[in-house]
């Protein structure tokens, strides 16, 4: 069992930063891909960005060159920091780890921490 909790969403201006945070406990944070999902439309959630427990890293295209995820395995959290924001990237960010044991997928999600860009 993993429990996610997310913290650093808020108010910014388009073209400004944000950095979300994502803490694990409960679980070997270390064997799990993580990663960042928001609602889009006609999917329950798309992928913003993940990395893998072996640092391999996944970006949507909207965000390429924009985001950077990142990990620290000793803290237990994964990192989104979000530059040159933009008024479509408002959305509740949800973060996610997940891990295959024994061909059993595992999947967790956190409550989501919400981010407003305005115009």
């Amino acid at each position: 069992q993993v429990q996610l909790v997310e913290s650093g969403g808020g108010l910014v201006q388009a073209g400004g930063s944000l950095t979300l945070s994502c803490e694990a406990s409960g679980s070997i944070f270390s064997a799990y891909t993580t990663g960042w999902y928001r609602p889009a439309p006609g999917k329950q959630r798309e992928l913003v960005a993940t990395i893998t427990s072996g640092g391999t890293i996944n970006y949507a295209d909207s965000v390429k060159g924009r985001f950077n995820i990142s990990r620290e395995n000793a803290q237990n959290t994964v990192y989104l920091q979000m530059n040159s924001l933009k008024p479509a990237d408002t959305a509740v960010y949800y973060c996610n780890a997940a891990t295959t044991v024994l061909a059993f997928e595992y999947s967790y999600w956190g409550q989501g921490t919400q981010v407003t860009v305005s115009s």
